[in-house]
């Protein structure tokens, strides 16, 4: 017990000391945009037909603590961040949780839903392909596989909403019908969201899919060619009790340990969804700041929030592959 509690201790360190890194990496990358945000403050007033003085970028620009030092600002806005408190939006002026309001939480359910149906489809058919010796199955499989990786999550947007605005009238985008975009959130407001939110959820789990099958079947067929997996042959053991019990034990380890690199690349692929579908949540309000006002405190938030529950995700995976393999339980248990 002491060694795992060992474990998790260094775990829940690195996973802080991964956290305060990217939060400088993030915090450097908004300081090194030309100009601060005073002055592209000052910049978007003048488009708005407003003329501001030197002097009132100055105020603004103590107002916003900009004159003390680097180590200083970034001190302050970590600490913000770890509470969920990250100041200001540069452009809008107002506060970037409230801007963000439940927009990321939405983002994250999707993201963690398309997560879910991959695996949820890719683990049992991914271990079925490799111990399957048919092979119109295995070709089929590997079929539809290399039609996820190959057509862009994008282009299937595209597909679906030609298909639906032709066929039935609507182009599916949105997560909100009109009646419930602005309304406050109720069962019925839920029950909406979840007949809309399906589409970008599969959209992404499509390819999220098509590699997570490629990965178990890979993973299967090294366990299959291992010795301990003939030895078990040997000694009775056949079909699924085998397949469960040895190989695809071993296998799921790795599986568990890549879900925080599928959540991000998933998360990667939803601003691009997102602008086709029009959806209204933290992917879309990312490349918002990044390509059109360049807010770079608001595009800021929205990675460290993201890089957070990466974070997360990955040290609650690293606790559970302690009990799921039994080569990590008994190295860290004793």
């Amino acid at each position: 017990m002491a060694n795992f509690i060992r474990f998790v201790a260094i775990r829940a360190a690195l996973a802080i000391t991964t956290l305060l890194l990217v939060s400088l990496i993030v915090f450097s990358l908004m300081e090194l945009v030309p100009g601060d945000c005073a002055e592209r403050y000052l910049a978007y007033k003048n488009t708005q037909g407003e003329n501001l003085t030197r002097d009132d970028i100055e105020a603004e620009r103590a107002r916003l603590g900009l004159d003390r030092p680097f180590v200083v600002r970034w001190g302050t806005w970590v600490a913000g961040a770890f509470v969920g408190d990250f100041g200001e939006s540069c452009i809008l002026r107002v506060g970037i949780s409230q801007l963000l309001g439940n927009k990321f939480m939405i983002s994250a359910a999707i993201c963690f839903a398309s997560l879910f149906l991959a695996y949820l489809i890719a683990i049992p058919v991914g271990i079925y392909a490799a111990s399957s010796r048919n092979p119109v199955i295995n070709n089929l499989l590997r079929f539809f596989s290399y039609l996820g990786l190959a057509m862009p999550n994008f282009l299937l947007a595209l597909m679906i909403m030609l298909v639906a605005t032709v066929y039935f009238g609507d182009s599916m985008s949105g997560l909100f019908s009109k009646e419930f975009r602005d309304a406050p959130w109720s069962f019925a407001k839920l029950l909406d969201f979840l007949s809309r939110a399906w589409l970008p959820v599969f959209i992404l789990g499509w390819s999220a899919t098509a590699f997570a099958l490629q990965t178990v079947r890979a993973l299967m067929l090294d366990e299959n060619d291992k010795l301990y997996v003939t030895a078990a042959r040997a000694r009775g053991l056949y079909g699924r009790q085998l397949r469960w019990r040895y190989p695809a034990r071993h296998a799921l380890g790795p599986i568990v340990n890549s879900l925080g690199f599928d959540l991000n690349r998933i998360f990667n692929e939803l601003p691009i969804v997102a602008v086709i579908l029009t959806l209204t949540e933290a992917g879309a309000l990312l490349l918002e700041a990044l390509a059109r006002s360049n807010d770079q405190q608001l595009a800021g938030a929205i990675i460290f929030l993201l890089t957070a529950t990466i974070v997360a995700l990955n040290f609650v995976t690293d606790i559970a592959l302690a009990f799921i393999d039994p080569r990590v339980r008994k190295s860290v248990m004793g």
